[in-house]
């Protein structure tokens, strides 16, 4: 069976901050993510997202973190299609004037360019300790499928090579059917990119189905929650969810079976209210038992 990792898609969330999941004498971000590491073998960095890190904080991550520990790292916002602030971008590569949220077509000449070598050089460090796991692909729920968006998500994963590239898509027209979503993770399947399997709640404009499948190392999977506020727009009241311990021990099963086929294997618990999500994750660790990894030499607290 394949090793399984678990943990959450933050570590540094306002308001897992808040929760009192961190004793108050930890209260430094290297602190944090040490703390952190003590307890779960993975974590997804987030803030990766939002803005491109410099390599001197990614390398100071790798400091705070043992041997064996894994970062799977969101791609920039930019890089997947989304409106972003110009205000998160480098001073150097904004463009004068115009909207206040750009996307690729926005920018100067040679900065969409110049974004993606700073944002592989943010994760070199990681790379070089061997703690990148995979990156994620997160597209915008309004890629719809299409001959463009199929070129799209290969492009832009030819730019993450030779790290691992997981993809998370968002909209159903890539599971429209059985034989459309067959075709959507052969897709996957043959550019060695990483289908993310996501919980989340169902009968919305926006859901996907969960299906858990591998289509590359490591397979990934990702725990949204059911909350019923999911297109309410809050994002407290959008990942307020606690997951059962039936839900949980039905999981664990599933995902050892899921193991089977892979070296490797993320568990991503991403319902960030509070610390539900490191609650819901370390929960399941027990449930896999010694299947689900800490970092090498490290014990798992509770």
């Amino acid at each position: 069976m394949g090793e399984i990792r678990v943990g959450t898609s933050s570590w540094a969330d306002q308001m897992l901050l808040r929760s009192g999941w961190y004793p108050r004498a930890v209260n430094t971000p290297a602190g944090r993510l040490g703390f952190y590491a003590e307890r779960f073998g993975l974590v997804e960095v987030d803030t990766s997202y939002y803005a491109v890190p410099v390599p001197e904080t990614t390398a100071g991550w790798v400091a705070a973190t043992p041997p064996g520990f894994t970062f799977d790292v969101k791609a920039f916002s930019l890089f997947t299609g989304h409106p972003t602030p110009v205000s998160v971008l480098p001073r150097d590569l904004r463009p004068a004037g115009g909207p206040s949220r750009v996307r690729r077509r926005d920018l100067p000449a040679g900065a969409y360019d110049e974004l993606w070598s700073r944002f592989r050089a943010a994760l070199e460090p990681i790379a070089a300790a061997d703690r990148l796991g995979a990156v994620l692909l997160q597209f915008p729920p309004w890629l719809a499928r299409s001959a463009a968006a199929e070129r799209r998500i290969v492009e832009t994963a030819g730019r993450l090579r030779p790290w691992r590239v997981s993809v998370e898509l968002r909209h159903g027209s890539w599971f429209a059917d059985e034989a459309t979503a067959l075709r959507t993770l052969t897709l996957l399947r043959e550019h060695d990119l990483s289908f993310v399997c996501v919980d989340m709640p169902q009968g919305f404009a926006s859901s996907v189905p969960p299906i858990l499948v591998a289509t590359a190392n490591p397979a990934v999977v990702r725990f949204h929650g059911h909350s019923a506020a999911w297109e309410s727009g809050d994002k407290q009241d959008k990942f307020r969810y606690a997951y059962g311990e039936r839900e949980l021990r039905t999981w664990a099963e599933l995902l050892t079976g899921l193991a089977d086929g892979v070296d490797e294997l993320h568990v991503l618990f991403n319902n960030c209210c509070g610390d539900q999500a490191q609650r819901d994750a370390a929960r399941l660790a027990e449930l896999l038992g010694r299947a689900a990894l800490a970092p090498t030499g490290v014990s798992r607290g509770g």
